[in-house]
């Protein structure tokens, strides 16, 4: 399966959108909460782990 920079970005959205829509339907925490501080902390490790993702796929398609 070949991911190109439009379905890799739309499965990236996809997932903190529905990690954020969970976090304001559950009662734990308060909308503005999620918001202001779970959320940005949810892009910045997604966007971490992505990048870690595709340097191991390099590391691992060039080690072929």
């Amino acid at each position: 399966m070949e991911f190109d920079l439009p379905t890799t970005a739309a499965a990236f959205i996809a997932v903190i959108a529905i990690g954020v829509v969970g976090l304001i339907a559950a009662p734990m925490m308060t909308m503005n909460t999620v918001l202001m501080m779970v959320a940005p902390s949810m892009l910045a490790f997604g966007l971490l782990m992505l990048g870690l993702g595709i340097k191991h796929g390099e590391y691992r398609a060039a080690a072929r």
